[in-house]
């Protein structure tokens, strides 16, 4: 094997493993502190090889995978799923997080309509007392 198939960028990786849908937005979230590689922050161009430990924050999520494909090509998911593999924590960790905000959000329900005037005018009446 020649030394590229060894060894990708990280930002590349992160968006043929479709974490991100751009790669500039990988690229900002490497240099922002949201990927670690091995448990230390990394940059855009460190090189990832297979086995390596990434934790992936991205808004509310973490991800916890482990390395084991190479690709500096985005391709189909189902290819992208198979560069990787999630551990058992970070599962369990992302469902708990996942049931956490639907009981959150479990009891409002969104209004039938749009307020009209004078239904804002009320509102506006009411935040004004308050």
């Amino acid at each position: 094997m020649d030394d590229k198939a060894i060894q990708v960028r990280i930002d590349k990786w992160l968006w043929a493993a479709r974490f991100f849908k751009t790669r500039s937005l990988a690229t900002k979230a490497a240099s922002g502190g949201k990927v670690f590689v091995n448990g230390q922050r990394t940059k855009p161009s460190k090189p990832v090889i297979i086995g390596d430990k990434l934790t992936i924050h991205k808004g509310h999520m973490e991800w916890i995978v482990v390395v084991l494909g190479l690709s500096s090509k985005r391709g189909p998911a189902t290819v992208a799923r198979t560069m990787y593999e999630e551990t058992e924590s970070s599962i369990a960790n992302r469902e708990a997080q996942k049931q956490e905000r639907s009981l959150f959000y479990a009891g409002q329900t969104m209004p039938a309509k749009k307020p009209g005037k004078r239904d804002r005018r009320k509102i506006k009446e009411f935040i004004r007392k308050g």
